[in-house]
């Protein structure tokens, strides 16, 4: 087995297991933050930085990396606090998320853990909706706390992107109220992306906030007699979530026969062959990387199809 098929057996272990990688790091004194490895594609020392005129000030410039020339963010003021002082001196965290790259300026990075995600618990109450955690843990009795990226991203290159008109035929709209969608994400960002869709697609939908919520809601419903497959046409889940993560909620839902005939649709920010391999491995009929709103109503339009075809 060469090196790389192994690193990929071994993170489909862990992703499969409702485990993690987290990276951990800091920015400005000793507090630790983290973000999930397999988004990052490497770390290194933050090179020269070309200021870019018209960005937000937390885009502290334009480097120069294997990736090409990708924009560098200062994490730091991201969350509200003070800038980076001299960026060369830190380090930079090249990541990918919803299909763009991107570096994160960080003081120093920590290290990696594995951590299981029932560990992992949403943010407190009292962080309040402008809260830039999507998760917090501990270890070492500290407190990890566990950053929403795509909140980050979309406060400072916002994705502006609706369903295109030619998909919402007639056809589609007629019907597409008479059907129910189980929306499952932790990211208050991505909710409200996937709900905006969903409503000019014009289906109804539920939203829920982790895999753990979510089965006890379906199972809930069994429980009363109810037949999933009338209740939703389908469900559209984030694969990152405390407490329980989306493979390891499509497993329990495949494998579960009051409840496997639940179209599964994993949608994250997480890309590559790695979820390929993990999606058929627990059974979700469909991955799309986040976001692209074309690509998710065509998904949502053809099962509404398909539920109308299977009524003649």
């Amino acid at each position: 087995m060469t090196n790389s098929a192994g690193k990929l057996a071994a993170r489909n272990k862990i992703a499969g297991g409702n485990r993690m990688e987290l990276l951990l790091f800091r920015l400005k004194g000793r507090q630790l933050y983290g973000i999930n490895v397999f988004k990052v594609k490497e770390i290194i020392p933050c090179p020269p930085l070309t200021s870019l005129p018209h960005h937000t000030a937390e885009v502290r410039g334009v480097a120069h990396v294997r990736e090409g020339a990708i924009s560098i963010l200062d994490l730091g003021m991201a969350i509200r606090q003070p800038p980076m002082e001299n960026p060369r001196e830190n380090f930079v965290i090249v990541t990918e998320y919803n299909r763009r790259t991107q570096g994160f300026l960080v003081r120093e990075v920590d290290r990696i853990v594995n951590i299981d995600w029932e560990e992992v618990h949403p943010p407190p109450k009292g962080s309040g909706k402008n809260s830039f955690l999507t998760a917090v843990t501990q270890m070492d009795n500290q407190l990890i706390e566990i950053i929403d990226v795509e909140k980050i991203i979309a406060s400072v290159d916002p994705l502006a992107q609706g369903v295109s008109s030619e998909l919402l035929t007639d056809e589609v709209k007629a019907v597409a109220a008479n059907y129910h969608i189980l929306l499952v994400d932790d990211s208050s960002v991505a909710r409200n992306q996937v709900e905006r869709n969903l409503t000019e697609t014009g289906v109804q939908f539920t939203s829920l906030t982790n895999g753990k919520e979510a089965l006890d809601y379906l199972n809930g419903l069994a429980d009363e007699g109810k037949n999933i497959s009338d209740e939703f046409l389908m469900i559209i889940s984030d694969i990152e979530m405390p407490e329980m993560d989306g493979y390891t909620l499509t497993n329990r839902i495949k494998q579960d026969p009051r409840l496997s005939s639940l179209t599964v649709l994993l949608h994250s920010s997480l890309s590559g062959i790695f979820n390929e391999a993990m999606v058929k491995k627990v059974g979700a009929n469909f991955f799309l990387a986040k976001y692209d709103a074309d690509e998710l109503a065509r998904v949502v339009i053809g099962e509404i199809k398909k539920a109308e075809a299977a009524k003649w």
